[in-house]
């Protein structure tokens, strides 16, 4: 039997959450709210767990350091994972988490459930919906896309970036957004490709009032694609026929 295929306990998500979510943002809430399950920090009654960067990253190898980081700080800006700093020295910037589970369940309507205790002392946070709380453990193995042609084309990974790049909140899960990153993947452009075009659009734009609004999927990512890709990194001029711009 091949020692690729599966020996141990996988990555358990909901399909659903990573449609919404981004499948990168799904497997690490997923992570984060299995540590929480068995934590013992309990602060303002929500418990909480720390990690490093470094440390999120040995428990899924899969991803580096800067995907990690990526996809904690889109779960952040979105709302889904809070954190802050409890450590006692001021010099320690480890980072503490927890789940906003109350807007979690506002994705399908779920209901919070009241603090209860346990026969087995486990704690039972009154901000966790049951159907949350209820999912397997993770083992740090990643589930891929559910279908066979969206595996491994990064739509959560150009979309943290460009988001991080222009301090936006795009989703990964929006169909005209997959559409437009598909069709350029399959006409074989690679991650870094779309990063270079982020760059490149974003140092031209970023700090222009009436350009700037034009940072985003359906203008970076259409038919203009392999130009931006090809321009040289200093500014052009530029005009309004060399763009895609329609609302």
């Amino acid at each position: 039997m091949s020692k690729l295929l599966i020996k141990e306990y996988p990555v358990m998500i909901i399909p659903s959450l990573a449609v919404k979510l981004g499948v990168n943002e799904a497997v690490m809430l997923q992570q984060i709210h299995y540590w929480l399950e068995t934590s013992s920090h309990v602060k303002g009654g929500r418990k909480w767990i720390y990690n490093t960067y470094k440390d999120w990253q040995k428990q899924l190898p899969f991803w580096s350091e800067s995907t990690v980081k990526r996809t904690i700080k889109s779960l952040e800006k979105q709302g889904y994972l809070i954190s802050a700093n409890f450590n006692q020295s001021k010099l320690d910037q480890t980072k503490w988490y927890t789940i906003a589970y109350v807007k979690l369940a506002e994705l399908e309507g779920d209901t919070p459930y009241e603090q209860t205790g346990t026969q087995n002392g486990r704690f039972n946070d009154p901000d966790c919906p049951k159907q949350v709380s209820q999912l397997a453990p993770p083992i740090p193995e990643i589930t891929t896309e559910t279908t066979t042609e969206n595996d491994n084309i990064p739509f959560s990974e150009v979309i943290q970036y460009l988001n991080e790049k222009t301090n936006a909140t795009y989703r990964p899960s929006t169909k005209k957004t997959r559409d437009l990153i598909r069709a350029r993947w399959k006409e074989g452009f690679t991650l870094a490709d779309f990063e270079k075009v982020i760059d490149l659009k974003t140092d031209e734009w970023l700090r222009d009032a009436h350009w700037n609004k034009y940072l985003r999927p359906e203008t970076l990512f259409g038919t203009k694609f392999e130009s931006y890709l090809n321009q040289k990194p200093d500014k052009k001029q530029m005009r309004e026929e060399d763009f895609d711009l329609d609302d």
